[in-house]
């Protein structure tokens, strides 16, 4: 099982996960995760194209908002909620909750 690179807890700022949470497909990509179960990169990229889907998981990982875990051909995304609950406490659950 390879991971790829995590962004460090010290390293997430705010501006980053905003700039993050501001583009609506990210967004949806987000509230799917907030329940906790991890899922691959094919169950959420609601029929857009692959690049385009790279790119978007690429900031939010780069923003701290996931983390991914290869295991085979497969990505796994989980939503980081506890690290970013430690960091900025409400933030994200604040923001899914008015969404």
């Amino acid at each position: 099982m390879r991971r790829i690179k995590l962004a460090e807890l010290e390293e997430i700022e705010v501006t980053d996960v905003m700039y993050a949470l501001s583009d609506p497909a990210r967004l949806e990509i987000v509230k799917t995760l907030a329940d906790g179960r991890p899922r691959t990169c094919g169950e959420l990229n609601a029929d857009r194209p692959k690049s385009s889907m790279s790119h978007h998981f690429k900031i939010l990982r780069d923003s701290g908002l996931i983390k991914t875990r290869v295991e085979g051909k497969e990505h796994f995304n989980e939503l980081r909620m506890k690290d970013l609950e430690s960091k900025f406490p409400g933030l994200l659950k604040g923001i899914l909750n008015v969404l």
